[in-house]
This record gives C-alpha cells, structure tokens and sequence, in this order.
C-alpha cells in the first residue's frame, strides 16, 4: 500500500489539471483563508467587546459549546442545499467562529490586572486601555484560536467536496467512488501535510505580530488575569 501511494504522488499526471492536486489544493486553502478570515472579522470586534467589558461572557462559553455540537456535514450539506452553490461556504465561517471568538475574548481576560491598573493610573480612556494594552496583550491567545480555526476548517473543507467546492476532498471523494484507495490515501496525506504548513505560517506570523516585550512580561513576571469584573 506505501508502495502504491508514492507511486500515486510521484505521478506527474496526477498534479496537472483542473482536477490535478495543485489546482486542488490551491482551492482548498482559499477556502479556508475566506472562511478564517470572514470568522476573524465577525468574531474578533466582539470578542474584543465582550472580553473588556466583562458583558456577554456566558454567550461565549455557551456558543462556542453549541457550535461544537453541530454535525459538520449536516450543516455543510443543509447550506448547500438551502442557497446552493458557494454560498455553503457560510457554513465554513460558522464553524471558524467559534475558536476565533473565544480566543480573543481568553486573550483580553487574560491580560494581567497590573497593565490595566497602571493603565488607568496613566489617565488612558477605555479605548486607549483596549487597544494600547489590552489587545497587544491578548495577540497570543487571540492568533492560538486563529490557528485552532484553521485547523478545523482545514479538515471541514474535505467535507465541502461533498457539495462540489472541489479542493483536496475531492480527490479523496473520487478515490473512495472508483476504489483507488491509494489516491484516497494520499489525498488525506496532503491534507494533513496542507494542515501543518498552514498552521507553521500562521505560528511565524504570530511571533511576528506579538509584541517582543508581551512575550518576555508573560514568561518572567507570573502576573495573573484579571478576575470578572467590568472595564470602564
């Protein structure tokens, strides 16, 4: 079986064309790129929101919980067949949400209580607070649920083949309909190998993002978190 999978994608023929691995693969990540970063865009505002101000925590822990619970190719499959065609991406940036809005609310009630109280003895506004300490504090566990989204989303996206988005599932969906398992295998194989690329880009962007000073306060200084009380 190893010997029929390296044979498989070492063949020239199988990565050329609309239907060839490059082209499939290359779907596959705009996909989840579209799906994670609608996510981030929705999630990210209210995650923020809701982690400095202390309001609507209950919501986050009680959604994110409910949205795990959702069958991935029931809910891929009943977009598709409630507004067809690309529109069942949505299903994509439904399940992206959850990890991405958790993330950023854990990343701001994290930050420690010294920063924001040296804060305001500066005189900063609630504003200046939440984006000046608060968020350059949160990015790590902000960008961990970006990560976590990705993942997911990248192994959801093999489900979306189901309805005809194409990317690497696909190429599985195919394999398994004509008895090829070899290419079965292998397609599972660059979507894992897909996975981790992705997830190693997105850890160098975070490094790159996070200031160097957050990182050197959380590993020395032991703050702990804020508790649960409001900002103002």
């Amino acid at each position: 079986m190893i010997t029929d999978i390296a044979a498989w994608l070492l063949d020239p023929s199988n990565w050329t064309g609309d239907e060839g691995v490059l082209r499939q693969a290359w779907l596959h990540l705009l996909y989840c790129l579209f799906a994670v970063c609608a996510a981030a865009l929705l999630a990210v505002p209210l995650g923020l929101y809701i982690g400095h101000t202390g309001r609507g925590s209950v919501f986050v822990v009680g959604f994110s919980n409910a949205m795990r619970a959702l069958p991935t190719l029931g809910l891929v499959t009943g977009l598709a067949v409630l507004f067809r065609g690309s529109i069942a991406l949505a299903a994509l940036v439904v399940l992206a949400f959850p990890a991405v809005l958790s993330g950023t609310y854990a990343g701001v009630r994290a930050v420690p209580s010294q920063a924001v109280d040296a804060a305001k003895g500066m005189g900063m506004t609630s504003k200046q607070r939440l984006w000046q300490v608060e968020l350059p504090n949160a990015l790590t566990l902000l960008m961990g649920g970006v990560r976590n989204a990705m993942l997911q989303v990248m192994a959801t996206t093999a489900v979306a083949a189901y309805v005809g988005l194409g990317g690497l599932g696909q190429l599985l969906i195919e394999g398994q309909t004509i008895g090829r398992y070899d290419q079965m295998a292998s397609a599972a194989i660059l979507i894992a190998l897909l996975a981790v690329l992705v997830d190693l880009a997105l850890a160098g962007l975070t490094w790159l993002l996070v200031p160097r000073g957050v990182t050197l306060t959380a590993a020395n200084t032991g703050a702990r978190p804020r508790g649960r009380r409001k900002q103002r």
